[in-house]
Parts: C-alpha cells; structure tokens; sequence
C-alpha cells in the first residue's frame, strides 16, 4: 500500500514538474512575443509621425 502511495505522489509531482516546465517556455515565449509587438508598435508610431509630419507640411 505505501509503495502505491508513493508512486502515486511520484507521478503526481512529475505531472506537476512537466506542467511548470511547460509554463515556464510559454511565459518565455509570451515575452518575447511581447517585446516584438512593442518594437513594431514603436514602429508603427514613427511612421505615423512621419506622415502627420507631411500632412502639417502641406
């Protein structure tokens, strides 16, 4: 019975490492992400700029 247990409380806390793992790379991979998208939003608002620029030009 207490070898059971045991490898029942195994199992259950390698679930729980894989899982932790598994969240760990996609808490990375959302980071990166993040950043990415700030990059081209940074983009985004000098091109405007740019072109209000333009139109205050005209």
């Amino acid at each position: 019975m207490n070898h059971e247990l045991f490898e029942s409380l195994d199992s259950k806390v390698s679930n729980l490492v894989e899982k932790y793992r598994a969240l760990k790379e996609e808490n990375s991979r959302l980071s990166d992400e993040i950043e990415q998208l700030k990059a081209e939003r940074q983009g985004f608002g000098s091109r405007i700029d740019a072109i209000l620029g333009k139109l205050d030009g005209i």
